[in-house]
């Protein structure tokens, strides 16, 4: 079946189609950042710096600003990347113990 963009759909097994195509895609994209949580808890010297409050605020700052730049709800973003920043921590805590 070919994926068609949103706009171009016009039954539910065309949008199902699409969006089930771009949650892997997303799931692809959040392992190559969980890569880098990974390579983050390797160069980090003290499992101390794995939280970092300044930029977990940047991170969450700048998905607000691209939310509001694509047209995109912010605060909604704002609240998806607050819980993929909180994951990422505690997954880039696990990776440091492994070490």
């Amino acid at each position: 079946m070919t994926i068609l963009s949103g706009a171009d759909c016009i039954t539910m097994t065309e949008v199902r189609a699409g969006v089930d195509a771009l949650d892997r895609e997303l799931v692809a994209l959040l392992a190559q950042r969980f890569a880098y949580m990974d390579a983050a808890a390797r160069i980090k010297p003290e499992r101390g710096h794995v939280r970092d409050e300044a930029r977990k605020t940047q991170v969450i700052e700048n998905a607000r600003e691209e939310a509001v730049r694509l047209g995109l709800p912010e605060a909604v973003i704002a609240d998806l990347w607050e819980v993929l920043v909180e994951a990422s921590i505690a997954y880039e805590l696990a990776a440091f113990d492994r070490r």
